[in-house]
């Protein structure tokens, strides 16, 4: 897997993201300063929702634009077994049922899911319960996580 591709696509589709709510947050803002949606009484709140919407894509778009600060300095670094797991890592997990998943070890983003020839990574976080438990960790090694009553243990298949 070529890291390098990956993280470019996590730039593209974050960069895409951003202009995309930028572009919402813009319209709903228009929508709410818009003089047809002044209330013309208690019951009209046509234009306090737009109001409403503006600010939580606003916000939404600085957390993607944050985001985007972030992996755009993040330095990738080879994988060093004396060190562990660590930013910038792609890791290979599988689960106990024999399901595999692919991750990369971000700085921010979480959940964010990108494509690379067909096959799916997911963007997790140090913050997250499996970015911490993975975090200096090496292929061969047994993770086990605890949420709430249900336990779930992976197995590191592969570092890059």
């Amino acid at each position: 897997m070529d890291k390098a591709r990956i993280h470019r696509l996590i730039l593209d589709s974050l960069a895409a993201d951003l202009q995309l709510l930028q572009r919402a947050a813009q319209a709903a803002y228009e929508a709410a300063t818009d003089e047809q949606n002044i209330a013309e009484n208690k019951y009209d709140t046509l234009g306090l929702e737009a109001s409403y919407l503006a600010t939580g894509q606003a916000r939404r778009a600085a957390e993607i634009k944050q985001a985007l600060g972030l992996f755009e300095n993040l330095r990738l670094r080879a994988f060093d077994p004396a060190q562990g797991i660590g930013l910038s890592a792609l890791v290979l997990l599988a689960a106990e049922d024999g399901s595999e998943q692919r991750l990369f070890l971000g700085p921010e983003a979480a959940g964010l899911k990108v494509l690379d020839e067909g096959e799916e990574i997911t963007v997790i976080s140090p913050r997250s319960p499996l970015g911490q438990a993975l975090l200096g960790k090496a292929e061969g090694a047994e993770v086990t996580l605890t949420i709430g009553n249900s336990q779930q243990t992976f197995e590191v298949l592969e570092v890059h």
